[in-house]
């Protein structure tokens, strides 16, 4: 999964502290997303793209299938 989390946290002027305090995250947990190691549940997701005030799917989007598209 790709996102552009650290792109749009910049652009509101928010730190990773600043946005892990108003997810109930810690720091370690909004740097792991921003890094892609960690994808976020479905209710974290959401409030991610809430903090941030962008569409969900703006926010995330799925890895292009290494494989090609199924026949």
């Amino acid at each position: 999964m790709n996102n552009s989390v650290r792109a749009h946290r910049n652009r509101l002027g928010l730190t990773q502290a600043q946005l892990a305090v108003q997810l109930h995250v810690s720091r370690q947990t909004v740097i792991a997303i921003e890094q892609g190691r960690f994808d976020p549940a479905l209710r974290l997701a959401f409030a991610l793209s809430s903090a941030l005030d962008v569409d969900i799917n703006e926010l995330f989007t799925p890895d292009p299938d290494p494989e090609g598209s199924p026949s």
